[in-house]
C-alpha cells in the first residue's frame, strides 16, 4: 500500500512523511493517507539498538507532542478540503531500528503527552499562539 497505485479496489492509499497529504482519486475510490508522521524521538535505555532513526527528529517529548498535534490538526483539515477519508499515523511503537513510535520499543514509555495526543486524535486542539 502507498507505494505504487494499481487502479483497483476501493481505496487509493498514499504515504507521506512527515505529511500530512491527501491523494486525489479520480475514479470513485476513497482517498486514504495510509502512513504519515514518523516523528522520531530515541529514548536511551528503551531502544532495541543503540542507534536508531526517524523521519523527522524531535528534541524532546514536548516537541514531539506539539508536532504530533500539529500534524493531526492539518490532517483533520484535509478531511474537508481534500476529501481525505482516513489517516494512519506511523507508528504506534518504536520498532527495531526506528524511533518513530509514540511508545518506546519496550512499551515502557509513552512519548507524547497522553491528553494532548488523545485530544488531537479526536480533533480537539488547543489554540495555537
Amino acid at each position: 500500500s502507498g507505494g505504487h497505485d494499481i487502479p483497483a479496489g476501493d481505496v487509493l492509499d498514499i504515504h507521506v512523511y512527515p505529511g500530512p497529504g491527501a491523494p486525489h482519486p479520480t475514479d470513485g475510490r476513497a482517498g486514504v493517507l495510509g502512513e504519515f508522521g514518523g516523528l522520531g524521538l530515541p529514548i536511551k535505555g528503551h531502544m532495541w539498538v543503540d542507534s536508531s532513526w526517524g523521519y523527522s527528529g524531535m528534541k524532546d517529548p514536548a516537541d514531539l507532542t506539539s508536532q504530533y498535534a500539529d500534524l493531526l490538526r492539518k490532517a483533520y483539515g484535509l478531511k474537508d478540503s481534500a476529501g481525505l477519508n482516513a489517516v494512519i499515523y506511523t507508528q504506534t511503537t518504536d520498532v527495531e531500528t526506528e524511533c518513530n513510535g509514540l511508545m518506546t520499543y519496550d512499551r515502557e514509555i509513552i512519548k507524547p503527552d497522553v491528553k494532548v495526543a488523545a485530544d488531537a486524535n479526536k480533533g480537539k486542539f488547543t489554540a495555537k499562539p
